[in-house]
């Protein structure tokens, strides 16, 4: 770090350089003619669809015409406009959304990675749903030093971003692991077997339908303002599986009493499953609530005799998810077929093999998923030291 703090230090005691607005240093292209026609993502085609929101990688394509040749020698920043968010590609694709713009460098005495950076170090908030590159984000400007000095700083930063990305690929092994193992554990030659070692028992293959009650999330009317006005219920939408995980005891959005048809309103410890858009995304809910109408609610029949612990259910939610879309019928839109839903048959296996199943994938959930253990808290921390020295080496005074 000697050669960081030396530069630290330079950048501290320096008379100033001059700032550039990213108008001036960036140019960008609309990116229709590489939007994807299909959204058949599979994991064994070759180009990568990129959405230039968190997920970033959203699936990969077949389609051949229309792909974005990035690489290495000539990288790309994809924007999107209306969340400001950003990522750096160097590497071919296809693109979600027209949503999106596509950064390209278009000044020859400027390091491109160096905008990436300094782009890191923009404190803006989007506060309207609305297009902001040319209107706001474009205006914004940033320090220009020497070229030799930017270079310096994008080998400094880039070795942070390294070190985090090779993290993230073990963690991303880790997690594949992780979902080998839920699939054995949950197949059913291993259940009957646990069973048979356990002593048998359990309640055998039932049908989803003989074991709960399932029922249609719904969307209280939005112009209805004493629906959600200082609401109180949880009302869960994909956003809440998407941001705070897929065990949920609270969720972004809140209805008031007078939101609930009849009075009506699903019990804590179901399961949420999407059986539409996006098919076969799963939660566990603990919390009394109420869910959008792109998940069905399956809540245990009251008064069962049946033993099942929903957590077992939640972990065997992602063999259901797979079957989901699998069953898909596409007579109007896409969505699962809720009748084969009802009729589809899962294993009970006894209480005792479902906690074993339960107590081994929270362990190895723990270790993939917990942001304040193993791999996760170190990508944490390596990110918090990137983001320390990148504010750090870019605090150039303005000339």
């Amino acid at each position: 770090m000697k050669e960081t703090q030396e530069l630290l230090q330079i950048i501290t005691n320096g008379e100033g350089v001059e700032f550039k607005s990213l108008g001036e240093i960036l140019k960008f292209e609309q990116p229709t003619k590489y939007i994807v026609k299909s959204t058949n993502y599979d994991n064994s085609f070759e180009t990568p669809v990129l959405t230039a929101g968190k997920s970033f990688i959203l699936g990969y394509t077949n389609e051949i015409q229309g792909i974005c040749n990035a690489n290495k020698q000539n990288p790309i920043i994809i924007f999107d406009d209306f969340t400001t968010s950003f990522h750096w590609v160097d590497f071919p694709f296809k693109i979600k959304s027209s949503a999106a713009k596509i950064l390209r460098i278009n000044h020859k005495n400027i390091n491109f990675k160096f905008v990436f950076h300094s782009m890191k170090c923009i404190k803006f908030i989007p506060q309207e749903h609305s297009r902001h590159w040319i209107s706001i984000y474009s205006q914004f400007q940033i320090p220009i030093p020497p070229l030799e000095v930017q270079q310096e700083i994008v080998r400094i930063l880039d070795k942070f971003t390294e070190l985090q990305a090779e993290l993230q690929a073990e963690l991303q092994a880790r997690k594949k692991q992780y979902e080998y193992y839920r699939e054995k554990l949950l197949d059913i030659k291993i259940l009957n077997q646990s069973a048979n070692n356990m002593g048998g028992g359990g309640g055998g293959f039932k049908s989803l339908g003989e074991i709960f009650d399932i029922k249609n999330g719904y969307t209280p009317s939005k112009s209805n303002k004493e629906f959600w006005e200082n609401g109180s219920i949880p009302w869960f939408r994909m956003e809440d599986i998407r941001k705070n995980g897929r065990i949920l005891k609270n969720s972004i959005q809140h209805i008031t009493p007078q939101a609930i048809k009849n009075n009506k309103i699903f019990p804590k410890d179901s399961i949420i499953m999407a059986t539409s858009a996006t098919i076969g995304e799963h939660a566990l809910i603990q919390v009394d609530f109420l869910a959008n109408q792109r998940f069905i609610c399956l809540s245990k029949k009251v008064g069962s005799s049946l033993q099942i612990d929903m957590k077992y259910i939640y972990y065997y939610g992602f063999i259901l998810g797979k079957w989901c879309r699998d069953n898909i019928d596409v007579s109007s839109f896409a969505s699962v077929d809720i009748k084969k839903f009802k009729q589809k048959q899962i294993p009970i296996p006894p209480l005792e093999v479902q906690q074993y199943i339960i107590d081994t994938l929270d362990r190895f959930d723990d270790l993939t998923n917990d942001s304040n253990k193993g791999l996760r808290a170190e990508i944490t921390a390596r990110h918090k030291q990137y983001e320390y020295y990148r504010e750090k080496l870019l605090s150039f005074k303005k000339r």
